[in-house]
């Protein structure tokens, strides 16, 4: 990959890297973002954050909550499928909404970039709750990628209390041992009306999904929407998603 711009800053090394029309984000070495505006799907993580919007209705997905924008790759992501009505996206370094905006295109209307602490801004939000909140809260530590805020009871409800009455809540972990060492794993499961897990062979990750979306069969709607879009559908050679979603 070549790198297209490169900067330190406050001692921090940033570089966007391309390869044809991908690029990707790294910070101080850690892979933060990619996205290819001609093949949205990656076949990695950043899927897994934006599959969960499908266990929705098509076109009932109005407001989202980003927290954690790195480059922007779950936000674009969302509008090349999704289009909801409102995007805001919370990211703590302004560096990074930089490189969103100039690099991997994060510029359209319905997306709302707000610099500042994911926790506090939360805390301070007085809106409309949400459909969809995505807690990609994510820093490095000796030069690997751990989460930024604790999934601990405080943060978990503040979470639980921003969403609509049929929303969902999506939050991403290094381990499937985070996961499971998480608040909601072993607390208060009867609050939704279901649990999923979303991991990919390609990375450690493991992605919670709490939803309060009601349905007889949730997981089937879900695997109906996707085959709505062709670079979505499993039924394709195209579809270049990878991904394993297990019930809870």
């Amino acid at each position: 990959m070549a790198i297209v711009w490169q900067k330190t800053v406050d001692n921090i090394d940033y570089q966007v890297r391309s390869a044809g029309n991908t690029k990707r984000l790294y910070t101080d070495g850690v892979f933060h973002s990619q996205y290819n505006s001609k093949k949205p799907v990656t076949g990695s993580v950043w899927d897994l954050l934006l599959l969960p919007a499908f266990f929705h209705p098509l076109g009932k997905l109005r407001r989202v909550l980003v927290l954690g924008v790195g480059g922007g790759a779950v936000v674009n992501q969302l509008n090349d499928f999704l289009s909801p009505e409102s995007i805001d996206a919370v990211e703590l370094n302004p560096v990074h909404l930089r490189i969103a905006r100039r690099f991997f295109g994060v510029d359209r209307a319905n997306v709302n970039l707000h610099q500042a602490d994911a926790v506090e801004w939360l805390k301070s939000y007085r809106g409309p709750k949400f459909d969809l909140i995505i807690d990609d809260l994510f820093g490095e530590e000796a030069g690997e990628p751990c989460r930024a805020v604790a999934a601990e009871k405080t943060w978990c409800q503040l979470l639980r209390r921003n969403l609509s009455t049929d929303g969902t809540l999506v939050m991403n972990f290094d381990t499937p041992a985070g996961r499971r060492n998480s608040y909601w794993h072993d607390n208060e499961s009867h609050r939704w009306s279901k649990y999923f897990e979303f991991s990919t062979p390609l990375y450690s990750n493991s992605v919670g999904v709490w939803t309060r979306q009601v349905s007889e069969n949730l997981a089937s709607r879900f695997r109906a929407n996707l085959c709505q879009f062709s670079d979505l559908d499993a039924n394709k050679k195209s579809c270049k998603l990878s991904y394993l979603m297990r019930q809870k």
